[in-house]
């Protein structure tokens, strides 16, 4: 039986910075391990080997690379650690990891940092998921096609067999997740994922997470910059044993939705260190003279602009009870017009910081000139042809004004308030509109890697052979 001993693993290299290379197909031969697949275990005395005997059996049937399966046992207090080492003599292909700290999200972690393989995947030790789904999970990644891939239960082709409870949990969750974090993955919280070795090099140090919410988290980040995420329909059966805590496990989530929502939003995290170049095709590259991101830029002024919309009626209606019409729509449409600008700095143009700041309200304050000239003109006009105009006739002219000057505002907001030169260089030299292009050159380091990574890795010990 192979003894269980103490291993130091030398720590990350730093993060490395730039734009992630191309993707490229691994082609076989060219690393022995294409694809190592971990299974975090606590307290899994029962189902531990049968999960690690079926898995390895359907690896070696169906899999055409070379595969590793690591158990990563995560502070088990029962009988697990001495299943996991026995696997481990006993079974090619198969190793055994101990931490001495709880936490999925820090056992994957640590084993994924550790490993050389340049596919990394996981799955739940009770195998509710087909493992029929694997190498469709796993081969988008192989190809160069995706960076992540996950299975989905949510997805229409899927098959489902559990508890309402459950089902109306997972939903609910992701539903929070599409309305706070604009998410657009459809399943976030199924055990069966994979990523490969050069996003994982530097998506992980982002990732703060060392539980249940660490994958939420992961695929946030990744699809935040830029990252192409694959989703496998899977079929799934619900293990009715199962050791999760929902209360705690929902309550750490909602936590953490939080926390990555305002690290977004503030600009906390360098996700420049995760763009990709469109792929190897010359025609992919940025060609100039060509405005990049333009539908996604059209979609959010949209969005901020019905909002704004709102915001400005809602003032108008405040301020008409106690003045006249035109002041009442000088400054309903002076503190919507800062808010718009504000927002379409940040969310449409992806200009982040300060730099700037005071200059682009002052030209937004040109774009409100504009904008208050239409309408105190339409407001005018109202006036001069009806002799007391309602408020509902004030509300519509003053409507057909604004959007009369929709498209005027986003050309200038786009050429002259927040030119193309201005978003590169706001974002780095990554396009702040959401187009990844390679970088042109070295950047300031940013935050290092995550602290807790060291410490996780100095607890981990590897079985001996």
């Amino acid at each position: 039986m192979a003894t269980v001993v103490g291993m130091t693993t030398p720590p990350l290299s730093p993060t490395p910075l730039g734009s992630l290379p191309p993707r490229e197909h691994l082609r076989p031969g060219q690393t022995g391990t294409v694809l190592d697949v971990v299974i975090p275990v606590y307290n899994e005395e029962k189902d531990l080997e049968p999960c690690v005997r079926r898995l390895h059996e359907h690896l070696v049937r169906t899999f055409p690379y070379g595969f590793r399966i690591t158990i990563a046992d995560n502070a088990s207090t029962d009988d697990t650690p001495r299943i996991a080492a026995l696997l481990d003599d006993e079974m090619d292909h198969v190793t055994a990891v101990r931490l001495e700290q709880k936490g999925r999200g820090r056992a994957l972690r640590t084993v994924w940092s550790l490993s050389e393989a340049p596919v990394l995947a996981y799955m739940d030790v009770d195998l509710s998921t087909d493992l029929n789904a694997l190498l469709p999970l796993v081969a988008p990644l192989i190809s160069g096609h995706s960076d992540l891939a996950i299975g989905s239960r949510l997805s229409r082709s899927a098959r489902v067999v559990r508890g309402p409870k459950r089902e109306f949990i997972s939903r609910t969750y992701n539903l929070i997740l599409r309305g706070s974090l604009a998410a657009r993955f459809s399943d976030a919280q199924c055990g069966f994922k994979a990523i490969r070795g050069d996003v994982a090099g530097r998506l992980l140090p982002m990732v703060e997470d060392t539980g249940w919410f660490f994958d939420t988290e992961m695929l946030v980040l990744a699809e935040r910059a830029g990252l192409r995420i694959h989703e496998v329909p899977v079929d799934w059966v619900d293990d009715p044993d199962s050791t999760v805590h929902l209360v705690r496990t929902a309550t750490d989530d909602l936590k953490g939705v939080w926390r990555v929502g305002r690290a977004l939003a503030t600009g906390a995290l360098p996700l420049d260190r995760l763009a990709r170049p469109f792929g190897d095709d010359p025609r992919d590259r940025e060609l100039a003279g060509v405005p990049g991101g333009l539908a996604r830029q059209l979609v959010g002024f949209a969005v901020v602009g019905a909002l704004s919309t709102l915001l400005y009626l809602g003032l108008y209606s405040l301020c008409r009870l106690g003045v006249g019409p035109q002041l009442a729509n000088a400054a309903a449409l002076l503190v919507s017009t800062l808010a718009n600008t504000a927002a379409n700095r940040r969310l449409t143009f992806g200009v982040r910081g300060r730099e700037r700041a005071v200059r682009h309200q002052a030209q937004g304050l040109v774009v409100f000139a504009i904008g208050l000239a239409l309408t105190s003109g339409s407001l005018a006009a109202l006036d001069a042809a009806t002799v007391s105009p309602s408020p509902g006739s004030e509300l519509t002219v003053l409507v057909a004004a604004n959007l009369a000057a929709t498209v005027l505002r986003f050309l200038l907001l786009r050429a002259w308030v927040f030119p193309e030169r201005e978003r590169r260089e706001a974002t780095g030299g990554a396009a702040g509109d959401g187009t990844q292009h390679a970088r042109r050159g070295p950047t300031a380091p940013h935050d290092t890697p995550h602290a807790q990574d060291a410490h996780d890795r100095n607890d981990c010990s590897r079985s001996a052979r």
